[in-house]
């Protein structure tokens, strides 16, 4: 039976012995534009992720996150600049291609296969993580690949019970909420639930780096508190996390660093405390001084 701990979807960065450069860093966003007419929705961003950070991208709606997000997950394509996934370019990847080095999102407004039960909603997220289904022919392999799930060999079993037990323990990530509804289809859950439906998809597919998009949008206070928690419990496996939300006191609670982006233009970055008192960020941003109360707030709570 598969395990799902942090070894089975963190890597942390190492330097290999009698090498003086270290390895790659996860992500690395340089000079980073994408136009839409005459309209600059991205400006010449630059950004760095290195293993285990959790780093939040906020700003107002419009400021371009979500197209970062849309051109690092390879749904966009940038019009300038490089995106580096552990040192390799992936700017001109497809979707599939960057999913299969190990990158996996969610979305602003939560995407579920209605008709689908939650379980097999979590399995199609190890998509890019089958192999006795999906024999390596580049001519014939989907042909091959419809006989074997047909015909249905011990090997091809096998696997599948190892990803139904390996989605049931992702499942149990979130307490509750969602095993007792293993076989409901999508369509029957509440809004919160469905996002929830969403992370764990993505959690299949064993990522290299999470993309998290609102991921509590639309939740009401004690869904956002279950939220934290368990993205407060991913990070602390090690999982390397990009995350945009609107929601300052979590942001400010979680992460490593936060980036702000204002108009497509990176405006600050560094640590949540630097960014609260930066008043480019108050003025542009929010134009008041909501960015404080929050890390205010989130520093008497406590990590």
């Amino acid at each position: 039976m598969a395990s799902f701990s942090c070894c089975s979807f963190v890597s942390g960065r190492r330097a290999c012995w009698g090498l003086s450069k270290p390895m790659p860093r996860r992500l690395e966003i340089r000079g980073l534009t994408r136009r839409f007419g005459g309209v600059a929705a991205v400006k010449s961003l630059d950004l760095a992720i290195d293993d285990g950070e959790l780093v939040s991208l906020i700003g107002p709606n419009g400021a371009g996150k979500t197209t970062t997000f849309n051109m690092v997950s390879g749904l966009d394509r940038p019009d300038q600049g490089e995106i580096l996934f552990e040192g390799q370019p992936i700017q001109r990847l497809s979707p599939e291609a960057i999913a299969a080095l190990g990158v996996a999102r969610t979305f602003q407004h939560g995407r579920v296969f209605a008709n689908l039960s939650v379980e097999d909603n979590v399995l199609l997220g190890a998509h890019t993580r089958l192999r006795a289904v999906r024999p390596p022919l580049p001519v014939v392999g989907p042909l091959a690949e419809l006989a074997l799930a047909l015909i249905r060999p011990a090997r091809v079993k096998r696997e599948e019970a190892a990803l139904r037990d390996e989605a049931r323990e992702i499942l149990a990530l979130f307490g509750d909420r969602l095993t007792p509804r293993l076989d409901h289809p999508a369509y029957s859950l509440s809004y919160a639930n469905r996002r929830r439906v969403e992370i764990a998809r993505a959690l299949a597919l064993r990522p290299r780096l999470l993309l998290l998009d609102e991921p509590t949008a639309g939740m009401n206070p004690t869904e956002t508190d279950e939220m934290q928690a368990l993205i407060a419990s991913l990070k602390a496996r090690g999982m390397t996390i990009l995350l945009i939300e609107h929601k300052l006191d979590l942001v400010m609670h979680l992460s490593d660093r936060v980036c702000v982006l204002d108009d497509g233009a990176k405006i600050a970055e560094g640590t949540p405390n630097a960014v609260r008192n930066d008043p480019s960020v108050i003025e542009a941003y929010l134009g008041h001084s909501a960015v404080g109360r929050a890390a205010q707030s989130a520093e008497a709570v406590g990590p």
